[in-house]
């Protein structure tokens, strides 16, 4: 018997437009460049680029675009219906879109009666002819135009009948589909449902929804959307946008294809959601807070000692799926109610040949509990206990030594930001290299100074970057106190943490800073190996 193939949903992505518009981000052109190309790499069908009428960047970055080769994706190009009292083929924003080498143009106009005559100021009928004619216009000039229907359920609401002659109107101008936006992000998703289905009953073009997070109901309204019908999910690859941001595709997808059996992505790419997400978090430089569903990496963590023997009898019990298959990992946590079992687990993932009651396995604990007990603390840093135990069961050798470094800190003159400078001195293998870095305050230093000293060594340490830095003291003894410095690294495709204890800021800092270019080292030698047995 033949099963029928999954229905596909097409996805739009709007990072590089309603993306840029939140607050914090900013894309030069190479980053839309390269958001274009992993988005592209991971299989998603349209990206919507900017306006090219809007900015000089956009402008530009639209330019490069008509070199740019892509392999899956579709590019979007965005603007505006023509304004009241305007001919479509006179309006500058359209002539703009047609200029560009994009399949598709997207263009939003009101679908509110109330924002046709309170905010544009004109008839519900020269609205309609707007949109009909700007539909045309670009359509019987080679573009497939996306209508969005800006603030539609609002305006359904409001006046149903005239939300829809919008949609309408668009269909009736040649658009192969309209976007239905919840702008305000206002909707609830069982509304959503109901009202998609019924423009799709209504409609002959394929219909989108657009949802917004400002009752942090994004992705279920999409949800929503597409179990009423709707064949297109808008929104942006990591969720940020306006205010309170887009419906989070990362999520969007896993769902629609892992859980209700739709078709989003191609299956072999599915797998590439976690590290597409880190390259384009760290693009945006935008940090993950870890608890995205899914990508984020305390997706597939646990803590509990009883949750930990559970998940590894039965990872089901509190996975609810396969973290692989979305190209995360399972991450067992280690802190004060884990347990021996937490240990030896990830013993295993360097010896599995290691018995939890051997002298091996006690030898490794035993360190961990003297190392909590100068103030230590695993939990979050357990790149630092994978070095740990290879250093403790012999199997791990330095890349590098530290011969000797010194940091200098002094009040920057005004108007000169960098406020400290450091010398590192290291040898690999018995060759030496020096080098000294300015900084921002003299961790800040230390670590430009050491990733410089280690390049000539080291090229791939280049994509190294600190994402994230927090000190703690932990006993009391005022400037004397003992100091846990804990900081997260990522090289664009992985993110990790590392720990550092002393009573010196600085030499905890770089216990940890060695910590993760040694880690980073490791994780690149273990891939060559892989890569060469593949």
């Amino acid at each position: 018997m033949m099963t029928e193939a999954p229905k596909k949903i097409t996805i739009f992505d709007s990072t590089l437009r309603d993306g840029a518009q939140a607050e914090g981000i900013s894309f030069s052109v190479k980053d839309k460049l390269d958001i274009v190309k992993i988005l592209d790499k991971m299989g998603i069908d349209i990206i919507e680029a900017g306006n090219p009428g809007s900015n000089p960047k956009d402008i530009a970055f639209f330019e490069e675009l008509k070199t740019l080769s892509l392999s899956h994706a579709s590019l979007c190009a965005f603007g505006s219906t023509c304004h009241p009292r305007k001919k479509a083929e006179d309006d500058a924003n359209l002539q703009a879109i047609l200029k560009t080498k994009t399949k598709y143009a997207a263009i939003f106009g009101k679908a509110s009666v109330f924002h046709v005559e309170s905010i544009l100021n004109t008839t519900r009928e020269e609205n309609l002819r707007m949109i009909e004619d700007s539909c045309r216009f670009l359509s019987q000039n080679g573009k497939k135009v996306i209508f969005d229907a800006e603030h539609f359920f609002d305006g359904y609401e409001l006046d149903s009948a005239y939300a829809l002659a919008t949609l309408k109107a668009a269909e009736k101008g040649g658009a192969v589909a309209v976007s239905l936006c919840d702008t305000n992000g206002g909707t609830l998703p069982s509304k959503i449902q109901t009202i998609v289905a019924h423009v799709c009953s209504s409609l002959q073009i394929e219909v989108a929804i657009h949802a917004h997070n400002d009752s942090g109901l994004g992705v279920a309204a999409s949800l929503a959307g597409v179990e009423g019908g709707a064949v297109q999910v808008q929104g942006t690859f990591l969720g940020y946008g306006e205010r309170c941001g887009n419906a989070n595709l990362a999520t969007v997808i896993a769902d629609l294809q892992i859980k209700m059996g739709y078709r989003c992505l191609p299956e072999d790419k599915i797998k590439k959601l976690t590290p597409s997400a880190i390259k384009i978090a760290e693009i945006s430089n935008y940090a993950l807070t870890g608890r995205e569903p899914y990508i984020g990496k305390s997706a597939f963590a646990h803590k509990g000692g009883m949750h930990i023997d559970a998940v590894l009898k039965a990872p089901h019990s509190f996975e609810h799926i396969d973290p692989q298959s979305v190209g995360n990992q399972r991450r067992i946590l280690m802190s004060e109610v884990a347990g021996r079992g937490t240990i030896i687990q990830l013993i295993h993932e360097i010896d599995p040949g290691i018995e939890k009651h051997s002298k091996e396995a006690t030898r490794v604990m035993d360190r961990i509990k003297e190392l909590e007990y100068q103030g230590y603390q695993f939990e979050g840093a357990e790149s630092s206990v994978k070095l740990l135990i290879r250093k403790e069961l012999g199997k791990f050798k330095p890349f590098f030594e530290i011969e000797d470094f010194k940091t200098i800190g002094e009040k920057p003159v005004e108007g000169r930001a960098l406020s400290a400078s450091a010398i590192v001195k290291v040898s690999v293998e018995g060759k030496e290299a020096i080098n000294a870095a300015e900084g921002d305050g003299p961790v800040n230093a230390l670590d430009k100074a050491l990733r410089a000293a280690l390049e000539g060594f080291y090229p791939s340490i280049k994509s190294l970057r600190l994402t994230d830095f927090k000190v703690r003291v932990i006993d009391q003894g005022a400037t004397a106190s003992k100091v846990r410095v804990l900081i997260e690294s990522s090289d664009g495709d992985d993110i990790w943490s590392n720990v550092g204890v002393s009573t010196d800021v600085i030499e905890a800092s770089l216990i940890a800073l060695v910590d993760a270019i040694e880690y980073k080292l490791l994780k690149d030698m273990e891939k060559k190996i892989k890569d060469y047995y593949l």
